[in-house]
């Protein structure tokens, strides 16, 4: 074969003549070599994308009458041949290269198009090892890098996602490509193939010391924590949650979000939950016989906090609860599903953002920044229960405080350290949270609830780590607690259950600690 007549200069502007084209998704492949063979294009491909273009009745060179080499294998070697390569891979403005291409017949290759076998897909179907080995790509990747590398020549096309990006640059340029379009697709190329690498590492690794993480999509925010800082979010948003109305979220919006999720799925299995947070806490939240009456009643905790808050809940919303929501500024609704009707009232508000929460599993993991690095740990899975609670004290908590206990211990566990919360009768009373001493916020706390004129007496009292000392618990008994939840394990426990024995206060141990900062 002989190689084509190239225009070997320097213009930053190249016409394309040929393609490679070798692709895993044909999914809008058709009008790409349709539009390149009526711009004369000369397209090489092979295996299935060879078929898929005689199919269309387009001319289409195999590669294997380059290489003089049959695919072999099992179709494992197709691409790698220096004959391929070398034809990606020549630097148009070299003339040792322009020689050797000449010297060996290596046809020049403007364009290449691939779309990698789906790995993490494979991955995520459960299949069987066997499977997911075959489906790490060789061909594609060398194919990727070596037209990302070379992208003052070449334009590379790396996954189905730049198919149209692609089509519309040779419709609008008639087949030609700026140096400024190939450096864009290479970037492109780049991150498709840092992705893959990462993918597939993370299958292999079993060192827990070693971190990566790549996360191909990602969306600007209009800002970040404050007007002056840029934000991003990356993740795959849509997955989460369909967004029914309102406006974009922003970052603050997103962290409440969050918080959100994360607080309402201690409820996944109760009764009608509401809960409203502000700033990541749970201002209000209720247990009830139904949605409405547990919004309102987690509405009444704390109505002042509630202004501009985010809402969700673990159940539908009905019309009667929409009604309710309305008469309320609130950036955020959550919930699994929402009547009709609820959904038509609650759009009332041009701005007020609807989510649709869907069945997605979170990260086992979570990542934050420290320092000039991260800092990773296991998500906090443990929610305390009926089987975790040692009754330490003489005392026992009656079956209503035992449901109290474990209802503000799952509020305790999601709220800012340290923190006390108080409730009773399903229903969030008040907390104290984020302070630097534990008797501030149990202080806090009270003073909240005398505030919002709530009755202490008989209400539970959690707290996400042990007291060193009984202060708590005498403070806690004068603003009329009955029963105490806590993880326990201080060496001066006993100084906190001899008060708790004297004064007739039932206390539990989880032997689990809540910490959150």
């Amino acid at each position: 074969m002989q190689s084509e007549n190239h225009n070997y200069t320097m213009s930053t502007t190249k016409k394309i003549q040929s393609a490679l084209i070798s692709v895993f998704s044909k999914d809008g492949l058709e009008p790409i070599v349709r539009k390149l063979h009526e711009q004369n294009v000369t397209l090489y491909s092979t295996g299935g994308t060879e078929d898929f273009i005689k199919n269309l009745g387009i001319p289409v060179v195999p590669v294997e009458d380059i290489t003089s080499f049959p695919e072999i294998l099992g179709g494992r070697v197709k691409t790698l041949h220096p004959k391929i390569f070398g034809g990606i891979l020549n630097r148009q403005d070299n003339e040792s290269d322009v020689q050797q291409m000449k010297e060996f017949d290596i046809p020049q290759i403007d364009l290449v198009i691939v779309d990698l076998y789906p790995f993490e897909k494979t991955v995520a179907s459960g299949a069987s090892e066997q499977d997911i080995i075959e489906k790490i790509d060789i061909g594609g990747i060398s194919l990727i890098r070596a037209g990302a590398k070379n992208f003052k020549d070449t334009v590379i096309v790396a996954s189905v996602n730049e198919y149209s990006l692609l089509l519309d640059l040779i419709t609008e340029q008639n087949g030609s490509t700026t140096l400024e379009n190939r450096r864009l697709l290479a970037t492109k190329a780049f991150h498709v193939s840092s992705h893959y690498d990462g993918a597939i590492f993370n299958y292999f690794n079993t060192d827990e010391t070693i971190y990566k993480e790549s996360i191909a999509n990602g969306q600007v925010l209009r800002y970040g924590e404050n007007p002056h800082q840029k934000g991003f979010f990356f993740g795959d948003f849509d997955a989460m949650f369909k967004k029914v109305h309102g406006k974009e979220l922003s970052y603050n919006n997103l962290l409440d979000v969050d918080a959100a999720v994360n607080l309402i799925a201690e409820f996944k299995t109760d009764g009608p939950t509401f809960a409203i947070l502000k700033h990541n806490n749970a201002c209000g939240l209720a247990s009830r016989k139904t949605i409405s009456e547990a919004y309102l009643a987690a509405l009444a905790c704390d109505p002042t906090s509630a202004f501009g808050g985010v809402l969700i809940s673990n159940t539908k919303i009905d019309l009667e609860t929409a009604q309710e929501i309305n008469k309320l500024f609130c950036e955020v609704v959550i919930a699994p599903a929402y009547d009709d009707e609820a959904v038509t009232v609650l759009q009332e508000k041009k701005n007020r953002i609807i989510l649709v929460q869907n069945e997605v599993e979170l990260p086992s993991r979570q990542v934050r920044t420290c320092l000039n690095g991260l800092l990773i740990q296991d998500r906090n899975n443990i929610t305390d229960n009926k089987e975790h609670l040692k009754t330490v004290t003489i005392t026992e908590p009656t079956a209503q405080e035992i449901e109290d206990l474990i209802f503000a211990s799952k509020i305790c566990k999601n709220t800012k350290s340290n923190t006390i919360v108080f409730a009773k009768n399903g229903t969030l009373i008040s907390s104290g949270t984020g302070q630097t001493s534990r008797v501030d916020a149990l202080m806090q706390a009270v003073d909240k609830a005398k505030a919002f004129g709530f009755d202490l007496t008989g209400a539970s009292m959690a707290s996400d780590a042990f007291f060193p000392f009984p202060d708590c618990v005498e403070l806690a008994k004068k603003a009329g607690i009955t029963a105490v939840i806590q993880p326990g394990g201080s060496i001066k426990d006993e100084l906190s259950i001899n008060y708790c024995n004297e004064n007739n206060l039932a206390m539990v141990f989880t032997g689990t600690r809540h910490f959150k900062h």
